[in-house]
């Protein structure tokens, strides 16, 4: 009968297969590593804040309790405080340069950090030249967090940026707590590159309160940080 055992294999040639698959694995991971990694795909991953917006924890713990000794509430919820704010870009001339709501959309997005909706003519008006269902403005209402962040760069950044800035008229107020005002030019806005505009543009800014009067209104934003005009004393007659 045949000899059905193996051939024994020895050391040297055990080595030699070692160092030849080793050498294999080596160029194998070599040429995997020089390939560009695909792309992501799927939404984008959603990032938590470890921290409340600088803003929102003055208001927690200074705006508060500064409200209810001043207007004496009885509990924490009677303190006014913000529920939204719309930004509202209005475009007339995009009747006639369509590009100038695309630009308004990426302005206003940088402004705010949020996409924006265009805004169109509910009726025909024929003095304007305007068309129902025409684009004629681009808006966003901001909430929590993005509405904190952004009011607190309006108040400390922005405003104080305007030419000749006395202070916000507060004549703004609708008489229900609720403020607006009007921005006549967007760059203020730090986010805003001045070479790359193809115009100025307006805005209008509209803070939506939870005060009961015009009076708590402002002294909420008084708090927060709103640079509110002072009014002028007048004059007294020179002392004799």
């Amino acid at each position: 009968m045949a000899d059905d055992k193996k051939p024994e294999v020895s050391e040297e040639d055990k080595a030699a297969a070692e160092a030849k698959k080793k050498e294999r694995a080596e160029k194998a991971k070599a040429k995997a590593g020089g390939k560009k990694s695909a792309e992501p795909t799927g939404p984008a991953p959603k990032y938590k804040r470890d921290k409340p917006p600088r803003l929102q924890r003055t208001y927690a713990e200074t705006v508060r309790p500064a409200m209810m000794k001043e207007f004496s509430y009885s509990t924490v919820m009677q303190v006014p405080r913000v529920l939204k704010v719309s930004v509202n870009m209005g475009l007339g001339a995009a009747k006639d340069e369509p590009k100038i709501i695309d630009n308004g959309i990426e302005e206003l997005k940088a402004i705010t950090g949020q996409s924006p909706v265009v805004s169109r003519a509910k009726k025909d008006i024929a003095t304007f030249k305007v068309r129902k269902g025409q684009k004629i403005g681009v808006m966003v209402t901001l909430r929590r967090e993005r509405m904190w962040e952004f009011l607190d760069r309006l108040f400390n950044i922005a405003l104080p940026r305007v030419r000749d800035f006395r202070g916000v008229s507060p004549r703004g107020f609708d008489g229900r707590g609720n403020f607006t005002m009007g921005v006549r030019e967007q760059i203020i806005f730090p986010e805003i590159e001045y070479d790359k505009i193809d115009s100025i543009k307006g805005l209008n800014i509209s803070i939506v309160t939870t005060a009961e009067s015009d009076a708590e209104g402002r002294a909420l934003l008084a708090h927060l940080g709103m640079p509110f005009r002072q009014a002028t004393p007048a004059t007294g007659a020179a002392a004799s």
